[in-house]
């Protein structure tokens, strides 16, 4: 799951140690961290933004990638895996995250690319 390689990410951005940190920051009990890390529930649109600002992702990426683990279908899931494949594939400048294996965006605008797809 996408929500787990975010939050190591701000993890790492902000120099937390515990989820409890994310919580706090999200305003949230500590056990809806674990119940997101588990699948059981889902970080909200507002949640995913402050997640992605702090932790240097692009925000259109963080909801595409969300998006598809959300989706229950399989069929959808690989529909959602291919929009992000074909929209990370046309950057030839992917970077890794600080070795958290969440990928940056350089010059690729994915509003535009989304266009392009609609």
């Amino acid at each position: 799951m996408y929500i787990n390689q975010l939050f190591d990410a701000y993890k790492k951005a902000k120099n937390y140690v515990q989820d409890k940190q994310i919580a706090h920051d999200l305003g949230l009990d500590s056990s809806r961290i674990s119940e997101m890390r588990k699948g059981k529930r889902q970080v909200t649109d507002s949640e995913a933004v402050i997640l992605a600002e702090v932790a240097g992702v692009q925000i259109e990426e963080v909801l595409l990638r969300l998006a598809a683990d959300r989706a229950k279908d399989e069929k959808a899931q690989r529909a959602w895996q291919n929009i992000v494949g074909k929209l990370l594939g046309r950057n030839s400048k992917l970077a890794s995250l600080a070795g958290a294996g969440i990928l940056t965006m350089g010059s690729l605008d994915l509003k535009f690319a989304l266009c392009i797809l609609c």
